[in-house]
């Protein structure tokens, strides 16, 4: 299994965001709130074609816009739009992303297919790392960094949880919550179209602030 660029997807030092707006209750919305707030100490920077901001933070229009170089980018965007943004990011030096993005299949499986696979071409091109698509995001609570669309934020500690569903993530979350139980990192897989079970495994073997992993 490689870790190759697993760093940028669990300890990034800037992070872009795509595909969210403005809506309060919607996925995106509750996605770019996370972020905005869970005091991440590095900048987040959302890239939107129209709005000139998003949640009160300056937007860019397109990822060649941006002023920093993203180590992770967190995209929510309509599926069809998700190889040509992983172009983007890998040509201007991003290695990691989180595809939250649903719905690859709804156009029909070969439709899907091609797509996760065109996403995949793209980032081998640039040796960029994917989690998902279809997947709740990941955190890392030391880092403040919650790049998920889930409702409860979990506090510092030393226990991992990977799962593929992000019910189960979320079923998770509210457990721990309600016990004082802190975790050194989470993780929804989704499809694993890249990302799997043994490149996180590889990469939590390696963190000294781990102690145990929940696996699911």
């Amino acid at each position: 299994m490689s870790v190759t660029s697993l760093d940028n997807l669990f300890r990034p030092r800037s992070i872009a965001l795509i595909g969210t707006d403005n809506s309060a209750r919607a996925m995106g919305g509750v996605l770019a709130r996370n972020l905005f707030t869970g005091r991440f100490d590095g900048p987040v920077m959302p890239v939107h074609p129209r709005d000139p901001a998003v949640h009160g933070v300056l937007a860019y229009r397109r990822v060649a816009d941006l002023p920093v170089v993203p180590d992770l980018a967190i995209i929510a965007s309509p599926p069809a739009e998700v190889p040509g943004l992983i172009a983007d990011l890998g040509a201007r030096g991003t290695r990691a992303a989180v595809v939250v993005s649903a719905g690859f299949d709804s156009a029909g499986q070969s439709t899907g297919t091609a797509l996760r696979q065109s996403m995949l071409d793209a980032a081998k091109l640039h040796r960029l790392r994917i989690i998902g698509p279809a997947c709740l995001g990941v955190m890392v609570p030391r880092l403040g960094l919650d790049a998920t669309y889930a409702h409860a934020r979990a506090v510092p500690g030393d226990l991992a949880f990977v799962s593929q569903s992000g019910s189960l993530m979320t079923l998770m979350l509210d457990w721990a919550v309600d016990r004082g139980i802190g975790f050194s990192l989470l993780a929804s897989l989704g499809d694993t179209a890249d990302v799997d079970f043994g490149d996180v495994l590889d990469h939590l073997a390696l963190d000294p602030l781990t102690r145990a992993v929940l696996l699911c």
